[in-house]
């Protein structure tokens, strides 16, 4: 058996900083985060897409890598302060063997509008 798949993904605080974690394939960017500590994901509803404490930026080079935000997370994102079109909630966006060097920018608040 293989060991698992370990990818370079950079966390990007809102003050330039940047945190490089190694991730498995198949976590999500939240998880990744999660395990590493990364200052700014909270996480708060851990994973289920029922908060936006996990936002994130993602340049639109990666769209195709990460794939399209799915309806109930385009939903959420509507809470989120500073959502733009790169916005991800980092939840939902899987790690997979093409994510090596993927770049993720916190944003400088994680609250919720609106909730």
């Amino acid at each position: 058996m293989e060991p698992p798949l370990l990818l370079k993904i950079t966390y990007v605080q809102p003050d330039g900083t940047c945190r490089q974690v190694q991730a498995r394939a198949g976590v999500s960017l939240m998880e990744a985060a999660v395990r590493a500590n990364v200052e700014g994901i909270e996480a708060k509803c851990r994973g289920n897409c029922a908060c936006v404490t996990c936002h994130v930026y993602i340049d639109p080079q990666w769209s195709a890598v990460m794939g399209a935000p799915g309806a109930m997370e385009e939903s959420m994102l509507d809470f989120a302060e500073g959502a733009e079109t790169r916005s991800r909630l980092s939840c939902q966006v899987r790690i997979n063997s093409r994510c090596e060097g993927l770049i993720v920018i916190v944003p400088a608040e994680q609250r919720v509008i609106g909730l």
